[in-house]
């Protein structure tokens, strides 16, 4: 049995926790809790309670932590977690920004100890279905993506129940460092990483808030594929829609359903060869029955204690968490400087970016207390 500590008890702390009390996990115990608010910790009287994170890294309570603190602190807790020994699952993103990610990253000890991060929607049968047609080559070449992911909608309650949220001292961003690393990771693992970002965007369009709530970003590749992304917090209803254009067709994910629209001939091939001046390749529509959306964070949290118990491989290793952190700098850096920015990012650059729009902040947040809800819906 793995004895796991939850590290931060707020919205998604909360629910992990409820996920391995209610038994929709095997092989874990909720061994301890940490969270520097005493009153969240009374709620779990099967755990031992620290209001010290150091403290608890430092017993011999657990074997594993999950940790789900404000942003910043991922880097921090992760590094002295590793040091320690325990396995690691953390929040995403894995880090705020490239460099901390790096630092995170350098104190992996590798072998037996177990370092995974929480992308949940990597468990998502249209996303590995679609992965599966790109790695195996039945789509063959990507020319172009279009994500629109306007779909993670929230209210100016939501900026106000904490602190730290929308802040650059608190978060480090907004929809890209929150709500995003979801579809930014999930973009780098399909498509890998464009060589050029050009993105725009507004700070604080729909919310009072000093980061970002609505952008939209242009990804250039070196061999002409291109893509386009666009997402916002302040659209009801929202829009989640992806579609790829390949050589072999054209996919397109939204509300629930996965359609596959397949040429007869390849693109490329069928334009240099047909002899008509409008024809076009015939086609086929494919139907890829898919069920539901995957099992989310238990499934992720099964496959970290497996992996931790068992040696089952990673859904998602924290290693290639820093991937969409460089993409989310990558996109936030070209909005704040309007302009485009090459990859591999300048970590050291994007720090002192942050650093200083840390220091010249001048926004005042309100904050109000709000009662727990089920999160469910939010993702």
């Amino acid at each position: 049995m793995l004895k796991l500590g939850i590290i931060g008890l707020g919205s998604m702390g909360t629910n992990h926790a409820r996920t391995i009390l209610d038994e929709k996990v095997e092989g874990v115990e909720l061994s301890a809790v940490c969270d520097s608010h005493e009153h969240l910790l009374a709620q779990y009287p099967e755990a031992h309670p620290f209001t010290d994170s150091d403290a608890l890294l430092e017993s011999d309570k657990v074997d594993a932590v999950l940790i789900a603190t404000p942003h910043y602190s991922h880097t921090t807790i992760g590094i002295k977690a590793l040091e320690c020994g325990k396995h690691v699952l953390v929040e995403k993103p894995i880090s705020v920004h490239k460099a901390d990610a790096e630092r995170l990253i350098a104190a992996y000890r590798g072998g037996d100890q177990v370092f995974a991060a929480m992308f949940n929607q990597r468990t998502d049968p249209y996303y590995r279905k679609l992965r599966e047609l790109i790695v195996g080559g039945e789509l063959g070449e990507v020319r172009r993506v279009n994500w629109i992911v306007t779909d993670w909608f929230r209210t100016e309650t939501y900026y106000k129940s904490g602190g730290w949220r929308a802040t650059w001292a608190g978060e480090g961003g907004g929809v890209l460092l929150n709500q995003c690393p979801h579809n930014l990771d999930l973009y780098q693992w399909l498509f890998g990483l464009p060589q050029r970002v050009r993105a725009f965007g507004q700070i604080g369009r729909y919310h009072d808030i000093e980061v970002e709530d609505d952008v939209t970003a242009y990804f250039e590749y070196d061999n002409g594929k291109h893509g386009v992304f666009i997402t916002s917090t302040g659209e009801a209803p929202g829009t989640n829609r992806l579609e790829v254009a390949a050589e072999r067709g054209k996919v397109v994910i939204e509300r629930n359903r996965f359609t596959y629209t397949r040429n007869e001939t390849p693109m490329s091939e069928f334009c240099q060869s047909a002899a008509g001046r409008f024809a076009s390749p015939g086609t086929w529509n494919v139907e890829i029955p898919l069920p539901g959306h995957g099992g989310q964070h238990a499934e992720v949290i099964q496959n970290f204690v497996d992996a931790a118990t068992k040696g089952a491989e990673l859904i998602a290793p924290a290693t290639e968490g820093i991937h969409s952190v460089e993409l989310g700098n990558a996109i936030l850096q070209s909005l704040l400087e309007e302009r485009t920015v090459t990859l591999p990012l300048d970590a050291g650059a994007y720090e002192a970016l942050l650093k200083k729009k840390i220091a010249s902040s001048t926004h005042k947040k309100e904050t109000v207390e709000v009662a727990t809800e089920d999160m469910a819906g939010s993702f």
